[in-house]
């Protein structure tokens, strides 16, 4: 381990790494859809035992009444993170009707293109109404399907301990905020040219129900009766099938400086984009979208990884980047992996803070447009091809076969892999790479690659896998129970949330259409 170490600061020119920058902090947002046991999506409200969508810290609601989002602190500890995930899906499982499910995939099976979803509701405050309208816009602009897809977003940040030391070593002169900024915006270009291998190797998204695509062009094949798919499909959620919107697709967003990225969004947040113009921001008198931008918000661009600042409440997020400058990134890239109960393992968490940390460590040239829709050619083809061992990538003026590009990423993250088990006494972070490199050697040992194994020699549609593993996963959570006092805690923050929207909505003194004016403006 010790030469191992050293060669490993040495990759990254360090002189070390200190055991409090292993401390890593994160968390993770977790969607679920509520479904009936015959797979419907639910088309009842949100319980009230869950608390307020709009104020409870650990359990809300994404785009639907029935689209579940679990929250969890922040952690430095992977085990404590992920018995808070269980616990919190402990608690939500017994608090729904009897018979509901947690879908486990992130495709959603609806049984029809024209299925009745309940838009997420968050009470009649002025920001609980601009929360719906706003998803009352996606719904107008995309369709309702494309915005029940699920997936998982981690939360990634370093410790307080290793920025000054850090920059230090860097030699940089800026503030400590501003020097966070710049890194964490090092790291974004980074992730974004590596991106594809995430998408490959966690992709759980090969194959869709037919009913999905009822309507709309999409390529795929048929893979039964009732199931679409490509064949070396990775995560159909993250291309056209999903998380992509046209209207996005010419929208250059530059990650070299922040004023940069927020004037990019600023200026799709408020000039009219004439398609969304033309379905105007009314419809018969009401309200159907918060403008007619190429952009509602911030939230509405569509991207693998974001940067986060902190926030007070009513501060604009890209407002409060401005102000306090990236608190910590989110990755938005990840499918939920139904195989597990919660969609994430510890062996997943860290492998990606491994791929985050040799991010963030290693040498990122400032992005142009060119790389910039390079890097999107490459996404999209490892979304449809990903497991075609044949697939070539663009890097920079050349072309690379897929497995030899992730052979050699890999290769360099067990560096950042050997500096975190040095400072945790372990050999799991180059363990979590070693697996990761035999699904690069083997594609069926991914996750899309294990789906579509078991859905060709069982015999399965997409929906029977889908169904079968979401009642195994609600049996192994509902047999996990945590204790008493843990299960109370969650009740006392589901009553104290509805409290809190209570005074929410008292204390508003401005009528919507004055909240909603004085939102829009500049």
């Amino acid at each position: 381990m010790t030469k191992q170490y050293y060669e490993s600061l040495k990759h990254y020119g360090l002189p070390e790494f200190d055991r409090s920058w292993g401390l890593i902090r994160r968390g993770i947002e977790k969607e679920s859809l509520r479904v009936s046991p015959e797979g419907y999506i639910s088309d009842g409200p949100h319980p009230a035992a869950l608390g307020s969508a709009l104020t409870n810290p650990y359990i809300t609601t994404d785009f639907a009444e029935a689209l579940l989002e679990f929250i969890t602190p922040v952690h430095t500890d992977i085990d404590e993170c992920l018995d808070m995930l269980k616990n919190i899906h402990h608690f939500s499982l017994q608090n729904l009707d009897a018979n509901e499910l947690l879908w486990v995939a992130s495709m959603p099976c609806p049984h029809s293109s024209e299925v009745n979803i309940p838009i997420a509701e968050y009470g009649n405050s002025n920001i609980g109404r601009l929360k719906n309208l706003y998803r009352r816009g996606l719904h107008v602009r995309y369709g309702s399907l494309m915005q029940v897809i699920s997936g998982i977003h981690y939360n990634f940040s370093m410790p307080a301990e290793f920025w000054e030391p850090f920059q230090q070593l860097c030699g940089d002169s800026q503030s400590l905020s501003d020097f966070k900024t710049t890194r964490y915006l090092h790291l974004i270009r980074n992730f974004h040219r590596y991106s594809w291998l995430l998408v490959y190797l966690f992709g759980a998204s090969p194959a869709a129900c037919n009913c999905f695509v009822e309507g709309r062009n999409h390529g795929l094949q048929q893979f039964d009766a009732v199931s679409l798919y490509l064949p070396e499909a990775t995560c159909l959620r993250m291309g056209n099938l999903g998380y992509k919107s046209e209207a996005q697709e010419s929208l250059f967003v530059c990650y070299n400086e922040l004023q940069t990225y927020v004037d990019c969004l600023y200026q799709a947040m408020y000039e009219p984009y004439p398609e969304y113009d033309e379905l105007g921001q009314k419809c018969d008198g009401d309200y159907q979208q918060i403008n007619t931008c190429l952009l509602q918000l911030e939230n509405e661009f569509y991207s693998t990884i974001r940067p986060k600042p902190k926030i007070n409440s009513g501060e604009r997020p890209l407002d409060a980047l401005i102000k306090y400058g990236i608190e910590y990134v989110e990755v938005r890239a990840l499918d939920l992996n139904p195989y597990l109960p919660v969609g994430i393992d510890a062996q997943d968490i860290r492998f990606l803070d491994t791929f985050l940390l040799h991010c963030l460590l290693s040498d990122s040239a400032r992005c142009d447009q060119r790389e910039f829709f390079e890097v999107a050619t490459n996404l999209a083809a490892v979304v449809e091809r990903g497991r075609d061992p044949e697939l070539q990538l663009n890097r920079g003026d050349k072309m690379l076969g897929i497995r030899d590009w992730a052979e050699q990423l890999l290769d360099d993250m067990a560096h950042s892999a050997t500096l975190l088990d040095q400072v945790h006494h372990s050999q799991t972070y180059n363990e979590s790479v070693r697996l990761q490199q035999a699904k690069v050697r083997d594609a069926s040992l991914t996750p899309s690659g294990r789906m579509l194994k078991q859905m060709r020699e069982q015999e399965l549609s997409f929906f029977e896998l889908a169904m079968n593993l979401s009642k195994s996963a609600k049996k192994t959570l509902q047999n996990c129970r945590p204790d008493d006092e843990v299960m109370a805690h969650f009740a006392d923050a589901s009553a104290i949330s509805h409290q809190r929207q209570k005074e929410i909505e008292e204390a508003d003194t401005q009528s919507f259409d004055e909240f909603l004016e004085i939102w829009n403006r500049k």
